[in-house]
């Protein structure tokens, strides 16, 4: 009975419908502790991305406990991999999907995070709800670019209050007969048991989401 929950952005800020969705996740995985993987950031002072999940839980009344993979030789090693599925609430933030996805690509701790969304609560905000489906929008263009796959098929527009008309536009043209899912921060998808809900003003879906 796993919980996906592909969210817009700003994750831990008090942003739309942000609050609620931290509560039902929390609900959902049944702990009050978050592992946070700011893979995403890695070049981008991932501690600060850490930091702010700390208080924005502490808030929520729960913890937030970083993990720092931020490299692939990080991704391999066991005793992480081990940690992530320790874990029944998995949180991915930052804003670097190309990075994110060419760490964890084909590694233990990817295949631990996927063991998570099996049966715990995973979820990915913003770039990096983008990079684990597939295809994964490129933050370069807004074209399709190889994800990692578990969520597919299907394309993320995250954050998409940040992109302009015509980038949407084209996005969609591109997409021809693959399902988009457009998410401004602060809205969700959220997959249990095969079933999806969107959440939060704005988010839409073009297509058919799969199971």
């Amino acid at each position: 009975m796993g919980v996906v929950a592909l969210l817009g952005g700003s994750a831990c800020t008090d942003v739309g419908a942000n609050t609620s969705l931290s509560q039902r996740l929390l609900a959902a995985s049944g702990s009050n502790s978050v592992l946070v993987l700011p893979t995403a950031d890695a070049f981008e002072h991932p501690e600060r991305a850490v930091a702010t999940a700390q208080a924005w839980f502490a808030a929520l009344g729960a913890t937030a406990t970083g993990l720092m993979v931020l490299s692939r030789r990080d991704a391999s090693e066991t005793r992480h991999a081990d940690t992530v599925r320790a874990s029944s609430f998995v949180l991915l933030v930052g804003d670097s999907p190309l990075h994110l996805r060419s760490t964890m690509k084909d590694t233990p701790v990817w295949e631990a995070i996927c063991d998570v969304a099996q049966r715990g609560v995973l979820a990915a905000a913003g770039a990096c709800a983008a990079a684990i489906c597939d295809p994964m929008t490129d933050p370069r263009g807004g074209a399709f670019t190889l994800g990692l796959g578990l969520v597919s098929p299907l394309a993320v527009i995250g954050e998409a209050e940040t992109w302009s008309a015509d980038r949407l536009h084209r996005t969609h043209l591109l997409a021809k007969d693959l399902p988009v899912l457009t998410l401004p921060s602060g809205t969700a998808a959220i997959r249990t048991d095969g079933r999806w809900e969107l959440v939060g003003d704005g988010a839409e879906v073009a297509g058919n989401l799969p199971v």
